[in-house]
């Protein structure tokens, strides 16, 4: 009778054997080795007249830095070789309080380089441990009972060093090689800072542009919809993470925000004008992992309608 069961128990055994060392090399990859395989996704989307110059964007987004992740600092600083004219940062760079040294030195390189930018979450309050299991009951929550971060120090940095504006509820219009480019932004959706009364406001101070972009953290359908009916012709996002951890042949399984799950990365559409959501650069310290999805930034090529 126990060999009887033995051989029964045996496939099961194996299979299990079997799930568990295909986690475990799971967990390997996703927290020893594709967290740091840092990639350049190329987009071309073609919003120009014809006959106008190329103009090719640098989109970062989460870079969520601790001071020791040297490896994430050291290549984001590098990226200024590639001479973008233009950079669009979306948000949440600290990931850690005490980031703002580390976060200068990444992007330090920049100087001189035209931006703009957005505050999400993790540019207001501190990283907190979360069940991730919790982000399949959707969005996670406003942070609360957590320490500010130096917002003021960030700006002071990204504004005042690097002369990249803020869009925080905020519009401004900027030349990029001959072109007018009006930015209309948001403050963090995900924490409901998204204002566009004051929006609207800042953007009848605005001259004449040749083509809008929004620009937000978090991509919400609010704000998506708020940006098409301003007339942007490209909308940047970030704050999904991809979804971080992915399934091969099937894609994110969460977006942490309202947007369907297969626009948590990349270039799409919505309501006929281009969404590139940025997988970004990182991860909370408290979940360190990515699978199949590396962290990334984007170059967007702006090109000639045909």
């Amino acid at each position: 009778m126990r060999r009887r069961q033995q051989r029964r128990l045996g496939p099961v055994a194996t299979t299990l054997g079997a799930l568990a060392a295909a986690g475990a090399a799971s967990a390997v990859w996703g927290i020893g080795i594709e967290r740091h395989l840092y990639t350049v996704r190329h987009h071309t989307v073609r919003v120009l007249e014809p006959g106008a110059a190329p103009v090719r964007i640098l989109h970062i987004s989460d870079l969520h830095l601790a001071p020791w992740q040297n490896r994430r600092r050291e290549w984001v600083n590098h990226l200024a070789s590639m001479r973008p004219d233009l950079v669009i940062d979306t948000g949440d760079h600290f990931g850690h309080s005490d980031s703002l040294p580390a976060i200068r030195s990444a992007l330090a390189s920049f100087e001189g380089t035209t931006g703009v930018y957005v505050h999400g979450s993790n540019d207001l309050w501190s990283p907190k441990p979360r069940n991730p299991l919790r982000y399949f009951l959707g969005p996670s929550k406003t942070p609360h009972r957590v320490p500010p971060l130096d917002t003021a120090g960030l700006d002071a940095f990204l504004a005042g060093e690097l002369g990249w504006s803020n869009l925080d509820n905020a519009s401004d219009t900027i030349e990029v090689r001959g072109h007018r480019i009006r930015f209309i932004g948001t403050d963090d959706p995900h924490l409901k800072l998204d204002d566009f009364d004051a929006l609207d406001t800042s953007i009848a101070a605005q001259p004449a542009a040749d083509i809008t972009i929004g620009v937000t953290h978090a991509p919400y359908q609010r704000v998506l919809d708020g940006f098409v009916s301003r007339g942007s012709d490209l909308i940047l996002a970030g704050h999904t993470h991809g979804g971080q951890v992915r399934l091969p042949f099937y894609g994110a399984l969460v977006s942490n925000c309202d947007l369907p799950v297969k626009q948590a990365r990349g270039l799409s559409e919505w309501r006929g004008v281009p969404l590139n959501v940025s997988a970004g650069l990182g991860h909370s310290i408290y979940a360190p992992v990515r699978f199949c999805c590396r962290p990334e930034v984007s170059l967007i090529t702006l090109a000639p309608r045909a």
